[in-house]
């Protein structure tokens, strides 16, 4: 069971509207490696892990993948609010604007729809703890390039705390797939 605390993780502090940025935001709030995907990924894949620990992991990762998918759709929210629709038109959003005006829709910064195509989960513990490392390390690689998009320095702020939890949890990863690892290795006696 969660606890919902009605606060983001960190908070989001914008300073100036940015419809570019906002589209770009789109690839983390509804691609392939987007929180979403990631928050899915980890909580669909956890009921097939060995281990407690692994299981207990996943399933705090995912939870916090939700927060972040939170935080991401706070900074598209504040990057749009009060422009008038010509100027999302010109920003490249009015086929977006034309079927959500500024309401949050999974999809990625090109326009796709989110999918659970996106996302893993084979019922092997150590292709699926691969998958989520290298899913951490994409997702790194993603806050790297958007920070390099903005000169806001509350975004920049913003995508730097959750490109460095991307790092822990890449690190988390890759402690479990080495207890996993050992798990199974271990002899059986009976």
């Amino acid at each position: 069971m969660w606890m919902y605390e009605k606060k983001l993780e960190y908070p989001v502090r914008v300073y100036k509207n940015d419809l570019g940025m906002a589209k770009y935001l789109l690839a983390q709030y509804g691609g392939p490696d987007s929180e979403l995907s990631a928050a899915v990924r980890y909580l669909t894949q956890r009921y097939t892990m060995p281990t407690n620990k692994a299981k207990g992991l996943l399933t705090d990762i995912g939870t916090e993948e939700m927060a972040h998918w939170e935080i991401v759709a706070t900074m598209i929210y504040k990057l749009v609010k009060g422009l008038p629709a010509q100027q999302l038109r010109k920003a490249g959003l009015g086929a977006y604007f034309a079927q959500h005006d500024r309401a949050l829709y999974p999809a990625d910064a090109a326009g796709v729809p989110w999918t659970a195509a996106y996302i893993q989960a084979t019922g092997d513990p150590v292709a699926d703890l691969t998958e989520d490392m290298a899913a951490e390390q994409k997702a790194r690689t993603a806050y790297e390039h958007l920070i390099q998009l903005t000169d806001d320095p509350g975004i920049k702020d913003t995508l730097k705390f959750l490109r460095e939890r991307e790092v822990v949890h890449f690190q988390r990863f890759g402690e479990a797939l080495n207890d996993v690892q050992a798990m199974m290795a271990a002899k059986k006696y009976y």
